[in-house]
């Protein structure tokens, strides 16, 4: 995979970048406009040129105004969905070389002390029983199901280990305690890193375009937009995947997979039965009411912890993240449109997940390196890599940036090369 992305994404010298549109044609009459060359060279209408490709207005000049290459605040414009001035080499080149060392010691250690963890508040809620204690179990308990969500990840990713069979069996144990099929999720995972950032390609999060948008019932629109609906989306999506894509994690001949990763996907989905059975015997050993306390309620807090960080790495930025089709898209470009997110107390304990622009672009690297991996590419992805807010000691604050999503974000247009999320205003709940 290394060798395609260093072959294949090659990246086009950096054009000149213009100002931003202060102004539609939609809403100023031509009468009133001066319209100027923004270059003095004639624009090219070659298949590579990427300024006209992209689903947004061009830049009009009123009448006696200055030619500028700043912004309202005196900052230089920036525009996140121009070619980058550097390559993925220079990015690697700038992360220190222990950080690429994968140690499977520490990685199983992070194991032992998040199952240790996950036993204990087990023990402790039935123990006390106490309807004082259960809420803080629910809480506490679904944090540590993603945290072992996140380290089952890293061994799909291969930064567990270089020892592939390690990799498989703790991977399979830990997804699958989770009900999580590790294989099925671990391959359309990787289609997801492979195509992050493509419209139509990517596997997870990826927006809908307008007419498949438009193709949706109300009901489905609303479920898919309005909170709490879309964080509880990941077990259906295990099932069904997403709008306009077909097959299921669990089917070996899903459209997802080849024929040679089969046996896989038959042996995760086992092993995710197996899970089902053990706590179908535990309802009738323990009662259904204490499996659902114990087990039912953290699970569907991991479901809404998974859902939430997975889309704000992706979503609700200030700044729209561009999305890109054909020629336009590259892996750096589609991994620069990733976002970081701090999470307070909670980094540590889900494994610094929130440092995810170099995990996109070098999943290889374990998660105990991500962090200073990540302050070291820094310097060459410049404004390229959007600095996260600093959390409290918990991320509430990032409840704002997903309502304001759900809002905004709904789809992208049918044309275009470089893309952006446009809001439908006949939604329920959107802004007007």
């Amino acid at each position: 995979m290394a060798s395609w992305v260093l072959s294949e994404c090659g990246l086009r010298p950096l054009p000149r970048i213009y100002p931003k549109p202060r102004i539609g044609l939609s809403s100023v009459s031509a009468t009133n406009l001066n319209l100027r060359r923004i270059s003095p060279s004639p624009i090219r209408t070659d298949r590579n040129c990427w300024a006209l490709r992209v689903s947004a207005p061009l830049r009009i000049q009123i009448a006696g105004e200055e030619e500028e290459q700043t912004t309202n605040n005196g900052d230089e414009f920036f525009d996140p969905g121009a070619p980058p001035p550097f390559k993925l080499s220079d990015i690697k080149a700038a992360i220190p070389k222990h950080c690429w060392v994968k140690n499977p010691w520490t990685s199983m250690s992070y194991v032992v002390r998040d199952v240790a963890i996950v036993f204990g508040l087990a023990a402790a809620a039935a123990y006390f029983n106490n309807w004082l204690v259960w809420p803080l179990y629910w809480f506490a308990q679904s944090t540590m199901f993603w945290a072992l969500f996140v380290l089952g990840h890293d061994c799909g990713h291969g930064s567990f280990s270089n020892n592939h069979n390690l990799n498989s069996v703790a991977g399979h144990i830990l997804h699958s305690s989770i009900l999580v099929p590790y294989h099925g999720w671990r391959i359309s995972h990787r289609t997801h890193h492979q195509n992050h950032g493509h419209v139509e390609n990517d596997e997870s999060w990826h927006p809908l375009s307008e007419k498949l948008y438009n193709s949706l019932d109300d009901i489905t629109k609303k479920f898919r937009f309005t909170l709490p609906f879309p964080l509880l989306a990941y077990p259906f999506y295990l099932w069904g995947r997403s709008p306009g894509k077909k097959g299921s994690h669990f089917d070996p001949s899903s459209d997802l997979f080849v024929a040679s990763e089969k046996k896989d996907v038959i042996t995760s989905t086992v092993c995710w039965t197996a899970m089902a059975a053990l706590l179908v015997g535990l309802s009738f050993v323990m009662g259904p009411l204490q499996v659902l306390k114990l087990y039912g309620i953290p699970y569907w807090g991991f479901v809404m912890w998974l859902d939430i960080v997975t889309y704000l790495h992706h979503h609700g930025h200030e700044d729209k993240v561009p999305w890109y089709r054909g020629e336009e898209w590259s892996y750096l470009r589609g991994g620069l449109t990733t976002l970081d997110r701090d999470y307070g107390w909670i980094n540590n304990i889900h494994h610094d997940i929130g440092t995810h622009v170099i995990h996109h672009l070098f999943p290889q690297i374990p998660h105990y390196h991500l962090v200073e991996a990540t302050e070291a590419a820094k310097p060459v992805l410049g404004k390229y890599y959007k600095e996260p807010k600093k959390s409290g000691p918990l991320p509430f604050y990032l409840l704002g940036y997903l309502i304001k999503s759900m809002k905004e974000d709904h789809f992208v247009s049918d044309t275009g090369s470089v893309v952006y999320y446009q809001t439908d205003p006949n939604l329920d709940g959107s802004e007007k």
